[in-house]
């Protein structure tokens, strides 16, 4: 049986255009929200988990986001000769994460309440999972725009639709990825593969979940951390 992923990916290779002009000069993972930068409060969320791998690729101004880590347990993914995308990025980084399914986490998002990386494992389900997705009402998304990415049936299974948005947290099972030909492609070509599956579940997060895509989002999510 496939056991509970170890291993976690980060996403923080990307230009990070919506939140220029603070881009200009640092990439998006390292813009500060409640005094840290925005990948710390990812890594602190997987290691509250108990992760014990962390992978990150790197990008754009990739040698901040390495002299950042320089000393730390987190390993880097280098993408600066291409990026890759999210689907490419995960496929490019499997040699470092180890086999089996993995969390990835995206680093432009802030959560607060229960840890969703602690409740994606409790919820997975390898037998009949290939992906679990951790989901958030579109009511409840702050600096989030739009009808939402997904919606939720009474089983668990999710499909393309309006009503919640993915929050940025899963667990996947990458098996598959490899029939992917280009080298830079979404996860949503992995994701199209397994929701034709029915294969793909979600969860939704019981706690705060902020957008920070854009500068004005900064402040709406340290008023969420406050509150918490």
């Amino acid at each position: 049986m496939t056991q509970a992923p170890t291993a976690l990916m980060l996403f923080a290779a990307g230009f990070g255009t919506r939140m220029a002009p603070l881009t200009d000069t640092m990439p998006k993972p390292l813009i500060p929200v409640a005094g840290k930068p925005l990948i710390d409060h990812a890594v602190d969320l997987a290691r509250a988990a108990g992760v014990a791998r962390i992978v990150a690729n790197v990008h754009y101004r990739a040698d901040q986001i390495v002299a950042h880590f320089a000393g730390t347990e987190t390993i880097i993914a280098d993408e600066t000769a291409q990026i890759l995308e999210t689907g490419g990025g995960l496929r490019a980084a499997l040699p470092l994460l180890g086999p089996g399914p993995v969390f990835t986490l995206n680093t432009d998002a802030i959560w607060s309440g229960e840890n969703v990386i602690t409740k994606l494992r409790a919820a997975w389900e390898p037998e009949q999972m290939s992906a679990l997705l951790a989901l958030i009402p579109c009511e409840e998304a702050l600096g989030y725009r739009g009808a939402g990415d997904f919606s939720l049936d009474p089983d668990g299974r999710i499909r393309r639709g309006p009503g919640y948005v993915y929050t940025g947290a899963q667990i996947i099972n990458p098996a598959g990825i490899e029939t992917i030909s280009a080298p830079a492609f979404s996860l949503n070509l992995l994701w199209d593969k397994l929701l034709a599956q029915g294969r793909v579940f979600g969860i939704v997060h019981r706690g705060g979940w902020c957008d920070v895509g854009r500068p004005e989002s900064i402040a709406l999510a340290e008023t969420m951390l406050r509150h918490d």
